[in-house]
């Protein structure tokens, strides 16, 4: 395998356009798209906030945000990203709109797609997104869902890119239940060159159908994939020790279950003596005590806010790729 940072990818002979593309899955996402979107969020992060330029590339444009679930890092991303590029974005929850009990969702997404540029919507059920698709004339964005959570791992491979200088060749190990978050990784991680180890508790496997994909993912991008119960087998030589959530909204009548489940599981520096020497460790947060200690959670190779930071810069990388046609002005990283 290639070592990691080896590859460098020459944007400018690239024909990737994203202009009124959806962004609900990075399954739909070739590896070459998801590079020129951590390309402009990098040009994006350098240019504004440590060139201290000024971008109004939302200008005049409107956001529309709903959220049925709680949030604090999706929501101030989207809030405060949007508006550093000029844009307007208006944030709806079910107590604000009629959405599902006075107005159905495809009414609410044909009102929405004539007075917004597009929608970011964070909701329980990934198929009220698929169906927003259809009835809306603009580009719907995916701010979590049951099945799916791409903005946070967008974030997550910007924040190992910063860090690693280059993502191909690099084991990510994760540890904890197989949820959104581990779907959208195991969705993209082969296409950027990644190694993937996966240690979750039994009956807490990621999607079966999911996990097929995972596995022609690595065969066509020639990485490896391990699927285990096992918390250390899946940590030895890893590079990246990530873990999340295991009670996500929704589950909370599931916890007695689920902490029974998951004894073992919790990420401390006894499972880190497995991992690679230059092991770093990323929670998308809110983090509990039991998922990860805080002698890890808190020391230096923990990647965690920088990780949340990220969460900004990725989703106005997004919302610029899919609403203009600027183009990066920076020197494209090396991938």
């Amino acid at each position: 395998m290639k070592e990691v940072g080896e590859i460098s990818v020459q944007f400018t002979q690239m024909n990737v356009h994203l202009k009124g593309r959806d962004l609900l899955t990075l399954q739909n996402y070739t590896a070459d798209e998801l590079k020129y979107l951590l390309w402009m969020a990098s040009d994006l992060k350098q240019r504004i906030k440590h060139k201290g330029e000024y971008l109004p590339l939302m200008q005049g444009k409107s956001l529309a945000m709903i959220f049925e679930k709680r949030s604090t890092r999706t929501r101030l991303s989207a809030e405060t990203g949007f508006a550093l590029l000029g844009g307007h974005p208006s944030f709806l929850t079910t107590q604000d709109i009629h959405l599902g009990t006075n107005e159905s969702l495809t009414d609410t997404a044909r009102v929405l797609s004539s007075m917004t540029n597009a929608i970011l919507a964070r909701v329980y059920k990934h198929n009220d997104l698929d169906l927003m698709t259809k009835e809306a004339t603009i580009p719907i964005i995916n701010g979590l869902s049951d099945l799916y959570h791409p903005l946070q791992i967008l974030a997550d491979y910007l924040t190992l890119q910063e860090h690693y200088g280059g993502l191909n060749g690099l084991t990510v190990t994760w540890i904890g239940d197989g949820n959104n978050i581990l779907h959208s990784i195991m969705m993209s991680a082969a296409k950027l060159g990644m190694h993937l180890r996966i240690a979750t508790p039994q009956g807490f496997e990621p999607d079966l159908r999911i996990t097929k994909i995972t596995e022609q993912y690595s065969k066509e991008y020639g990485t490896k994939l391990l699927l285990t119960t096992d918390p250390l087998e899946a940590a030895d030589g890893a590079n990246v020790l990530v873990t999340d959530t295991w009670i996500s909204m929704g589950q909370e009548e599931e916890k007695k279950e689920r902490l029974k489940a998951f004894q073992g599981y919790q990420i401390t520096m006894q499972t880190a003596k497995s991992a690679a020497s230059n092991w770093t460790f990323l929670h998308c947060l809110p983090r509990k005590p039991e998922e990860v200690d805080d002698e890890v959670f808190y020391s230096p190779r923990s990647l965690v806010f920088q990780e949340a930071e990220n969460r900004k810069w990725t989703i106005m990388a997004v919302m610029v790729s899919l609403l203009t046609d600027y183009s990066p002005q920076l020197q494209k990283p090396t991938f």
